[in-house]
């Protein structure tokens, strides 16, 4: 194992910061002998489940790679934004939005592809390795050439360095309360079965656009968006990326964590990267849906929010989801889903205002457009 310090906004006379990663295996480099992961915990850094994940991986990687195990290159990030850590409200941690300007640390990240598309026309043939090559190469030059002018985007353009020419490249988030469940691109779909079934996953939500630009995107998006430019090359979809939500803010449990890392563990056995003894496949949950398909509900007035179905509940087109109560005018609004899908994500508030997020249905059917991920 190697450890790395990477500084983050090392002007004098400004807070600096340090990120810190963890490498296994061999690195990968220009001639790589066997695939690269690369994986980061709590990139919105009050969603904590992701950290705890990353401790026991490291534990386990560690021994793993003492033992000849790893097969290639892993890097680990355990702590993906120093920055949002360091942010405190009122007492109160704040990590999903960059304070300075209210950016989303899971948004802006570069899309390398817009360079790629001028910098490779007419150089992709029908080696598709040597396509790959090529592709990660310029990809890493992209992302070293991105102009940044503020210590977040220097965060994120570090990020992004590390995990630009993975073969696999896992995000670890949770949502506020919620099942656990996927994020990744449409033509990934069968490719993230595997993890989705070992980690127990309720929903896995395909996009092959999620708007804002979020990291995943960022790493596995320009293989689809390239295959599309450049149709008469070999263009394979060379990078798995996934944003896994790790259940809710508050499931922070050793027993769950030592689960959901022997989980990626085993993914990253059948992706064979780990030298371990891959377990029997357990059946899937649920097949992937659309992102298009997520039906979010919104509080119609002020009030306290009561749910009438549980988290992972399968739901029905016109179920009752959640009452609103007004204790003062004594208003009681029921909340009714419009259409069938599982209740995979709710807010842990219970007191909402009107237009505050109540819940999210994964639907099977797609009825919406533009920025499905929303801020």
């Amino acid at each position: 194992m190697r450890q790395q310090s990477h500084p983050i906004a090392t002007e004098d006379n400004v807070a600096s910061f340090q990120l810190t990663s963890f490498h296994f295996g061999s690195a990968a480099g220009e001639q790589r002998q066997g695939k690269k992961v690369y994986i980061q915990a709590s990139l919105h850094a009050d969603e904590v489940p992701a950290m705890l994940v990353a401790h026991v991986l490291r534990r386990e990687l560690e021994r793993l790679d003492g033992e000849g195990r790893v097969k290639g290159e892993i890097i680990l990030v355990p702590a993906a934004n120093p920055i949002g850590l360091s942010q405190v409200v009122h007492n109160t941690p704040f990590g999903r939005y960059d304070l300075a300007n209210g950016i989303n640390f899971n948004r802006s990240y570069k899309h390398v592809a817009a360079d790629l598309k001028t910098e490779l026309a007419g150089r992709l043939g029908a080696d598709a390795a040597a396509n790959v090559a090529l592709i990660r190469a310029h990809a890493r030059h992209s992302v070293a050439a991105w102009d940044t002018d503020n210590p977040t985007q220097d965060l994120k353009k570090t990020l992004l360095g590390m995990a630009i020419d993975a073969d696999v490249m896992l995000d670890l988030h949770c949502d506020n309360e919620a099942v656990l469940h996927l994020y990744t691109g449409t033509p990934l779909a069968d490719a993230v079965k595997p993890l989705a079934a070992l980690m127990g996953a309720h929903a896995t939500l395909l996009a092959r656009e999620s708007g804002g630009e979020p990291f995943d995107e960022a790493c596995s998006r320009l293989w689809w968006d390239l295959a599309a430019a450049f149709p008469e090359a070999a263009i394979p979809m060379a990078c798995i990326g996934v944003t896994v939500e790790l259940r809710g803010e508050r499931d922070v449990r050793y027993d769950l964590a030592e689960q959901d890392a022997r989980a990626l563990l085993q993914f990253l056995a059948r992706q064979g990267v780990l030298d371990i003894e891959p377990e029997p496949l357990p059946a899937l949950i649920a097949e992937p849906t659309p992102l298009e398909g997520v039906e979010p509900i919104a509080a119609p007035h002020a009030g306290v929010l009561v749910f009438l179905k549980k988290l992972g509940e399968r739901l029905q087109a016109g179920d009752a989801v959640a009452d609103i109560v007004n204790p003062v005018s004594g208003q009681v609004t029921t909340l009714r889903c419009t259409q069938s899908g599982v209740l995979f994500a709710c807010t842990a508030h219970r007191h909402l205002l009107r237009g505050m997020h109540v819940c999210k249905v994964a639907g099977d059917v797609a009825n919406r457009t533009g920025n499905l991920l929303g801020q």
